[in-house]
């Protein structure tokens, strides 16, 4: 087991990316398997025997080179006796003996494996390396109606850039000028490009695909979205999660407990037989069978896999100990505003009242909410736009507070508010009440519009439901999630029509941030929960579950910093596949421990009593690493 593992976060990601062959352990193993084939053929063409054993020993210190050297760095350094330490003795011993053949074979597979390895997780470092290369070395830069090309390291917050048509975004900004469609599946996971126009974010890394847009720098190269991305990807697999730790800790104990043995081996069963040749190649036999390499390879493998494979579709997963998280979860506390809806307000409902129509209605409310700042007032105009109504500009404007608002244009008093500011002005509702009561059974905010104290309809809001809510809660209870529950700040009845059109059945309102923390840790007292909310007002929930959810975090620092997986996209989606992936990588890491534990529990009482030799020990010891590596890859695929 090289050591690769434990460091793949400490990439240089502006680094080249370099080609397998390039490797000089992969080289030095293609050297060794030459020398052993052409050793191999010797043998069978009347070589003199001398010859043949020289090229056995020179492919067998070609194969040595790497991780002998590294076990006597384990041994002198750290004073570790290491799996790389029990190849080696075992490589010896047959040389010793006089198995050139069978020492150069072990010394090839093992340092075969080891390179395999080394190129596994270079794939990963050069997946690292490629998120970076998505964001231009250059851009042109606009100062005073003047382009120049630059080094994108050269932008500072408040420069202005030019991005055309099939060019990638240099860094975070804000567009002012232009209109175009981005893709930003690089940041996202999300493939089907999005529309932006003047005021809309965009982030580094992203493709601009149709039209040309002027954008100003809102963050550095060095502090942009994607450079985030790249150090959280990094640092979480570095992170180990507890399984990994353990297997770290076995291999501590275990691996000197086998070379004790073998020298237990060699000398009890030399001194009781006398055949020392014998029972030194049975004890190389029982060290190279022993040794735990698939099994201690078999964890963090599949992590850094998975972790990869889910940055790759806008799921940051900050290290194996949240993965193992996500695969253990049986229950999930869900916040309402933003994560199951939109967060949005909309205009979902106009009731007239006699005599009016939706476009009168709303024409009456918009005078009066379009000088407020209240986010009901927002879903009004955004609705009046839509329509594409003319809306008389308001003289005066006064806010009631806690019951609405109201303005006066051409003569005319205009008022905004809930029924019950009608009813104690004694405006009649009339034949409205039974539909305001409807509306507010079906989670929406009931506003009235009056104009010189006659009403005219009823406005209904509602903060939007995701399209994917419904079908995302169901794929989650049928990967084992099996309480789930809703959490909101809105009125029960609010709360309990969001959650009914979903499908969640256990709603938990009118409640404070406090509280929903409080919720949370009750609920992950009874076993591993989740909490999914936007990272930001969520912080101390998501802080108290056994793993925390942000949704919608691309361009958000608290949020990726506050989350212990973060959801680029507003997508949940997104989050039934995160699940996906931890469960996923459960079920493949327990193949491999199993794969693990089998070939040695096999091989080691086989080389106890001489079945197996030395080359076959060799051969499924390297193959079982080989199936490992392997399996642990296909978390990296979907």
């Amino acid at each position: 087991m090289n050591s690769a593992t434990a460091d793949l976060a400490d990439v240089d990601v502006d680094d080249g990316v370099e080609h397998p062959w390039e490797s000089r352990e992969v080289r030095w193993s293609a050297l060794a398997g030459l020398l052993l084939a052409v050793g191999f053929l010797a043998g069978r063409v009347e070589v003199p025997t001398g010859v043949v054993t020289g090229i056995y020993a020179a492919s067998t210190v070609a194969g040595l080179r790497f991780f002998a050297l590294e076990a006597i760095e384990e041994l002198w350094r750290e004073r570790r006796i290491g799996i790389e330490l029990l190849m080696t003795v075992g490589t010896l011993a047959a040389g010793g003996l006089g198995e050139w053949g069978e020492a150069a074979t072990l010394a090839f597979l093992y340092s075969i494996s080891e390179a395999l390895e080394e190129f596994t997780e270079d794939r990963t470092r050069n997946a690292i390396r490629a998120l970076m290369d998505l964001a231009p070395k250059q851009v042109t830069r606009v100062r005073d109606g003047v382009q120049e090309e630059i080094d994108v390291g050269d932008l500072a917050i408040g420069d202005q850039f030019l991005v055309r048509p099939g060019e990638g975004v240099g860094t975070d900004g804000t567009i002012v000028d232009g209109y175009s469609a981005l893709n930003e599946a690089a940041i996202t996971g999300e493939s089907v490009p999005v529309e932006k126009q003047v005021g809309d974010k965009v982030f580094a890394g992203t493709l601009n695909t149709t039209g040309a847009v002027v954008v100003e720098a809102t963050a550095t190269a060095e502090d942009n979205t994607l450079a985030k991305i790249v150090h959280l990807v990094s640092e979480a697999q570095e992170q180990k999660g507890r399984g990994e730790q353990f297997m770290s800790r076995f291999a501590r104990i275990y691996s000197p407990a086998v070379l004790r043995v073998g020298v237990l081996v060699a000398f009890g069963g030399g001194m009781l037989t006398g055949d020392w040749s014998e029972w030194v190649g049975r004890a190389a036999t029982v060290i190279v069978a022993a040794a735990p390499c698939a099994l201690v390879i078999s964890i963090p493998i599949s992590y850094v896999a998975a972790i990869g494979n889910a940055s790759r579709k806008g799921i940051l997963i900050k290290g194996g100990i949240y993965l193992e998280e996500l695969a253990r979860l049986t229950a999930l506390a869900m916040d309402k505003t933003g994560t199951i809806t939109q967060g949005e307000p909309r205009v979902v409902d106009v009731v007239p009242a006699d005599g009016h129509d939706e476009r009168s209605v709303l024409t009456a409310a918009a005078v009066v909410e379009q000088r407020s700042e209240h986010p009901l007032a927002s879903a009004v105009m955004v609705r009046s736009a839509e329509l594409d109504l003319s809306i008389p500009s308001s003289e005066t404007f006064e806010t009631l507070v806690g019951a609405g608002a109201r303005a006066s244009s051409n003569g005319r008093l205009y008022l905004v508010g809930s029924p019950a500011l009608m009813d104690d002005r004694g405006l009649a509702l009339d034949g409205l009440r039974g539909q305001i009561e409807n509306l507010e059974r079906a989670g929406r905010t009931a506003i009235v519009a009056a104009v010189d104290d006659r009403v005219v309809g009823v406005v209904g809001i509602a903060d939007v439901v995701r399209p994917q809510a419904r079908d995302a809660i169901s794929e989650l209870r049928r990967n084992g999630v099996d309480h789930i529950v809703m959490l909101t700040g809105d009125n029960a009845r609010t709360g309990e029509a969001i959650a009914s059109e979903v499908g969640i059945d256990d709603v938990r309102a009118h409640l404070k941030p406090e509280d929903k923390s409080r919720l949370v840790a009750e609920l992950a007292a009874h076993g591993h929960v989740g909490m999914v909310g936007d990272g930001v007002n969520d912080a101390p929930a998501l802080a108290a579950a056994s793993v925390g959810i942000a949704m919608g975090t691309a361009g958000s620092d608290v949020a990726l910093e506050t989350a212990d997986v973060a959801l680029m996209a507003d997508d949940l989606s997104k989050l039934t596949e995160a699940v996906r992936i931890g469960r996923r990588t459960r079920r493949i890491v327990a193949q491999n421990i199993a794969l693990g534990l089998v070939i040695p529990a096999i091989l080691v009482p086989g080389a106890l009593i001489g079945v197996f030799t030395l080359p076959i020990a060799v051969l499924a010891h390297e193959l079982s690493e080989l199936a490992v590596i392997a399996n642990g890859l296909r978390l990296a695929r979907r």
